[in-house]
């Protein structure tokens, strides 16, 4: 087990530090809950606003665009400004942008607003990481708390669509974006009292030039990877990849050259570091091109509402929370490296019985998988973001927490294009369009299984029966081969958590920083 040398023994938290991480965790929440609502508020503003198929993806997409692309800048900003005071200006600017968002007029000042959105998303997600960390400097406490920080993530994204299905129930499709309105009021007013300040006064300015290479890196290939999701491996979206590598890399050779960079490589140096950002990744991929595919099989095979198919995601969702909060005690006993480990091998049984789901009633047995497969996943998410912000110095947590945070997003979109283009090919494959489908509708059919439930809708009653119980054929078929795919990549995954992470305890070390970082309780409005 690795020891921690520090100058004392860590302070226990108190009632103030614990209110304060309540006041961390609604942010939080409503990140991944902003991320699934709009899925269900699309056909509404659709309605209102009349937007292009084009426009129509930018609304979707821009506002994980633009969290993933600055990230890394706003961890590393929080750092040298002061972590609350960015979460404090962040809440502002997301409160002032799902205003606007929610009473957007037209799809063009939406698009807008939600890209501004984004950016103020993204000085909340390391600055509540990296502040937690500085709270609970007890090595159990902060595994406890960041366990809870972990968990609001999955509790948002299960209770995205109930929430959205109520709220556009009763509501316009703006009211969605107003639920961040009164979550950012309430972090504003207590912010201040319960959260202390942290920054690094020898953190340096902030090279610009960096910041615009880091999204020059990361904006091009998340693009490409999502472009690859929708459209398949096309020459467009894998030059965009490209482009953006080639940025990196004389993004990384400027990172080795500046006295204070944006991104401080030495951080990698750190195995259980670059481990556990490894391993993340990996774990994510498999989430997200599995969750694609699940929601799908709810809402086409099943024929669920996007509120009835939400309602079957939180069993998972839960388990993946209980197993989140378990891990942190499971590491008093248990080398860390063998929680998550043994965690990711649950997975594993989780995603091969997904591989034997019927297109007919096999949703007991999905439902049983994805919960297993969540649950198998939780110690990863509480004790490898931990870990990863552990590993790091003190006054480069916000950076620790942005990378913890890109490499999820990253994880995430890999995991939806590589997955998703398997299930579409796998689909192509396997579609039987039964005769006397007339050639325009036989083409949607065998492009995709939402195609051929828009189809199937202009065919007579007996044929149309028959085109969506092909379909359903086929892709059930594409998800019983993603179910084995992803479990033999997270069989891979567990063994490397194992082997890698085999000499870790408790809390990571940190490694050796600048003594002149400093906490510092500052008074509000400075």
């Amino acid at each position: 087990m690795s020891s921690h040398v520090s100058p004392a023994t860590p302070v226990k938290a108190g009632t103030r530090e614990w209110l304060g991480l309540a006041v961390l965790a609604l942010p939080t929440l409503l990140l991944a809950l902003d991320q699934s609502v709009l899925f269900l508020a699309l056909p509404h503003l659709a309605e209102s606003l009349n937007p292009t198929g084009t426009q129509t993806l930018w609304i979707m997409d821009i506002y994980g665009f633009m969290i993933a692309g600055f990230l890394v800048t706003m961890g590393t900003l929080g750092d040298r400004i002061g972590r609350r005071r960015l979460l404090l200006i962040g809440a502002t600017f997301v409160g002032a942008t799902s205003l606007l968002a929610a009473y957007s007029t037209s799809a063009e000042m939406l698009i807008a607003t939600r890209a501004l959105l984004g950016v103020a998303a993204a000085t909340l997600m390391p600055s509540t990481l990296a502040l937690i960390s500085n709270m609970f400097q007890d090595p159990g406490q902060r595994g406890r708390a960041i366990a809870v920080w972990a968990s609001c993530f999955m509790a948002g994204t299960a209770l995205g669509p109930m929430i959205g299905g109520v709220m556009l129930d009763y509501f316009w499709w703006g009211s969605v974006f107003l639920l961040g309105v009164p979550v950012m009021v309430v972090l504003l007013i207590a912010g201040p009292v319960l959260l202390p300040e942290y920054r690094d006064p020898d953190g340096g300015r902030l090279d610009l030039f960096s910041v615009a290479l880091s999204l020059g890196t990361i904006l091009p290939v998340i693009f490409g990877l999502k472009e690859i999701a929708r459209y398949g491996w096309q020459p467009l979206p894998l030059l965009v990849i490209a482009a953006g590598l080639a940025v990196g890399v004389v993004f990384v050779r400027r990172q080795t050259r500046l006295t204070h960079p944006l991104l401080d490589l030495r951080l990698f140096r750190s195995g259980a570091f670059t481990s556990a950002l490894l391993v993340l990744m990996l774990a994510m991929a498999t989430m997200g091109g599995s969750y694609l595919f699940i929601t799908g099989f709810l809402q086409m095979v099943e024929g669920l509402s996007p509120t009835a198919a939400g309602l079957w995601m939180v069993p998972s969702a839960l388990a993946s929370i209980v197993a989140a909060m378990i891990a942190p005690s499971l590491t008093k006993r248990l080398p860390m490296g063998l929680v998550i480990g043994g965690g990711l091998a649950l997975t594993t049984v989780g995603y091969l019985l997904v591989a034997f789901v019927d297109p007919v009633g096999g949703l007991p047995l999905l439902i049983t998988g994805f919960v297993i497969a969540f649950f198998g996943t939780g110690p990863i998410g509480a004790l490898g973001t931990n870990l990863v912000v552990s590993s790091a110095p003190p006054e480069k947590g916000g950076s620790a927490a942005s990378l913890s945070e890109t490499s999820g997003e990253f994880g995430v979109s890999l995991g939806v294009a590589a997955f998703g283009s398997l299930g579409t090919a796998l689909y192509r494959g396997d579609i039987t369009v039964p005769q006397g489908v007339p050639a325009e509708q036989a083409e949607a059919v065998r492009g995709s299984m939402e195609g051929a439930i828009v189809a199937a809708q202009e065919l007579p009653s007996d044929l149309r029966d028959q085109v969506l119980a092909a379909a359903r054929e086929a892709y059930t078929g594409g998800l019983n081969v993603v179910g084995v795919v992803c479990a033999s990549l997270i069989a891979v995954t567990a063994v490397l958590a194992v082997t890698l992470l085999r000499k870790v305890g408790g809390t990571p070390p940190a490694e050796d920083g600048p003594a002149a970082a400093r906490q510092e309780s500052v008074p509000a409005g400075s």
